[in-house]
């Protein structure tokens, strides 16, 4: 996933929980990024 598209989906609230810290940098806590993955899957037919 692009840059660009991380920052369109976080605008919009689709992106997982972020944190940002002291520096002005985003991080995402691994435990919300596996969450918010499990919850995009689209069971396969």
């Amino acid at each position: 996933m692009s840059r660009a598209a991380f920052y369109r989906m976080r605008a919009r609230g689709l992106a997982p929980k972020c944190l940002k810290l002291p520096n002005g940098q985003i991080r995402v806590r691994r435990s919300d990024l596996n969450a918010w993955l499990e919850h995009c899957e689209v069971p396969a037919c």
